[in-house]
């Protein structure tokens, strides 16, 4: 399977994230393409990560499945040759979007992601080590790094177009999309969550937190978008290693990370564009990681 830094299809291009590429279709549908592209501390790397967009798309896919009956949500397929059959345009690319695009309803989107977390750990750990609040309200006293949160704590957040997201309170969400919505999206995220969690804890996955996004379809019911549950929306931790009162290990870019955070300690990287290059020996780690991640999660291999 080629990997894929940017994508180039007959169709017209709508949007670039991170690592997705968004393409309009007609008025109801969208191609999202997830290419092969990987991001650390907000830098895009110059290297692509085999086999990774295929295993944010169809772990995905795996979760919007799992969900039928459960939430409304946006895919119409992620299976290559139903996409191609949908739109004969993309016949001389199957090669190049094998495994990675999915087939979706437009919706108008919400400007807000929707955190929960069920452990505290990350941003929200460093927040309450240093003032016991997270995005502003106060937890409990005497919570340890990892420590599972129950109930898990939905944290949404602002959509930022490059950087960082910045977390919100629940009453500044309610500012922005009015409460009817925001209960909604909560009640949503919450159902969502706990499905995934019970189901990948079974398969020896811990999702620590994750985000969620949503959008409102032509008919104005509130569906579900984007990506979920992937370790790039998550932070997945394994089961038999998980001890509160210290970081976890992850199941996604860890290999990168500490690349990275070696070459900002030895001086040879200030953290800002352009990255130093990846040896290929972290590129081949990373790329498992991802692989284990999907074969954890759906209990497969891969297989395109």
């Amino acid at each position: 399977m080629t990997t894929m830094l940017s994508s180039d299809l007959p169709l017209p291009k709508i949007g670039r994230g991170k690592v997705r590429d968004i393409y309009a279709v007609d008025d109801d549908r969208l191609l999202l393409v997830t290419t092969d592209r990987i991001s650390a501390f907000d830098v895009v790397m110059g290297e692509t990560i085999p086999m990774k967009g295929a295993v944010l798309t169809q772990i995905s896919a795996f979760w919007f499945n799992e969900l039928e009956g459960v939430v409304p949500h946006h895919m119409i397929s992620a299976d290559t040759d139903e996409i191609v059959a949908a739109v004969p345009a993309l016949k001389p690319h199957r090669a190049e979007i094998l495994g990675r695009a999915m087939l979706c309803k437009r919706t108008t989107v919400f400007p807000i992601e929707c955190v929960i977390r069920g452990y505290l750990s990350g941003s929200a750990w460093k927040e309450y080590a240093a003032s016991g609040t997270l995005a502003g309200e106060k937890l409990k006293a005497g919570l340890v790094e990892s420590e599972k949160l129950e109930p898990a704590i939905f944290s949404p957040a602002t959509k930022a177009e490059s950087g960082h997201d910045e977390n919100i309170t629940i009453a500044k969400m309610r500012a922005v999309v009015g409460d009817e919505v925001a209960y909604t999206l909560e009640s949503m995220t919450r159902a969502i969550y706990t499905l995934g969690e019970e189901l990948a804890r079974e398969q020896g996955i811990i999702i620590a937190d994750t985000k969620f996004e949503f959008g409102r379809d032509k008919d104005g019911r509130i569906i579900l978008i984007d990506e979920v549950m992937t370790p790039d929306s998550s932070r997945f931790w394994a089961v038999d290693s998980y001890k509160p009162g210290q970081p976890q290990a992850s199941f996604d870019k860890q290999p990168l990370r500490d690349y990275l955070d070696a070459e900002r300690r030895a001086g040879r990287w200030n953290g800002d564009a352009p990255p130093p290059p990846l040896p290929a020996s972290v590129v081949e780690a990373t790329s498992k990681r991802y692989l284990e991640a999907y074969r954890r999660v759906t209990g497969k291999e891969l297989k395109i």
